[in-house]
């Protein structure tokens, strides 16, 4: 049997056997999700992956790839989309994020689109690759920072979250500036967001680009500021 199949039989074997029904329809409800929830806890999802990875490791990144998009297409419940990602993001497998996956990144973004999916595809898979295979990468986000696609705009805009210091500046203006003017409720939080957690890095920049910027939505600069405005106190 493909490895691929061993891991995720292994993954959603070991989901549906700890699963809580009581949990599911409160979670269904909170993530506002059509797809229906088997009641598992994230962290519980990232344990199960990789458990499964070490049981059954994968031997390139093609078998990596087969086995996240049947995770993904014939997914019954969203915890089988959330190891999905986990298998995306797995730290063992970051060699394999490279721009040639992109396709597989896309697919996930578009037909996710709902922030616990692209949140943390943009911070974990996304900001691996960006940090593995800078140009490329910053070309596509800059592409998609343009995209009529709220979700792969998102994608663009959180794809530092975790760069701290070594955020690229100009790619996070260029990235947040072509979405200042929408009025996508996701669009101006994650921008918030971005602005929020850079600040934590260089809070200087975050309040000149504020301030140079004065057609930011009201919501994306209190977002922005939050942090800001804690250290004042």
């Amino acid at each position: 049997m493909p490895a691929e199949t061993d891991i995720r039989n292994a993954i959603g074997a070991a989901l549906r056997a700890v699963a809580d029904p009581d949990r599911a329809p409160r979670q269904q409800a909170y993530m506002q999700s059509q797809m229906p929830f088997l009641g598992v806890a994230v962290p519980q999802c990232r344990r199960i992956v990789a458990a499964a990875f070490r049981a059954h490791p994968l031997p390139d990144a093609d078998a990596w790839e087969v086995a996240i998009l049947w995770l993904w297409r014939q997914a019954a419940f969203r915890e089988e989309r959330y190891a999905a990602i986990e298998l995306l993001t797995l730290p063992p497998c970051s060699h394999w994020l490279e721009p040639r996956r992109v396709p597989l990144i896309e697919e996930l973004v578009v037909t996710g689109a709902w922030w616990d999916y692209v949140d943390a595809i943009a911070g974990h898979a996304m900001g691996a690759m960006l940090a593995a295979h800078p140009q490329p990468t910053k070309t596509l986000l800059r592409g998609w920072a343009r995209s009529h696609n709220v979700w792969k705009r998102r994608t663009a805009i959180l794809a530092q979250l975790r760069s701290k210091q070594a955020t690229d500046r100009k790619l996070l203006a260029d990235v947040i500036e072509p979405s200042i003017g929408e009025r996508d409720l996701f669009l101006r939080k994650g921008i918030g967001w971005a602005l929020r957690e850079f600040s934590k890095a260089d809070p200087d920049w975050v309040m000149e680009f504020i301030a140079t910027h004065s057609d930011l939505s009201g919501l994306s600069r209190r977002e922005a500021l939050k942090h800001v405005e804690r250290r004042r106190r």
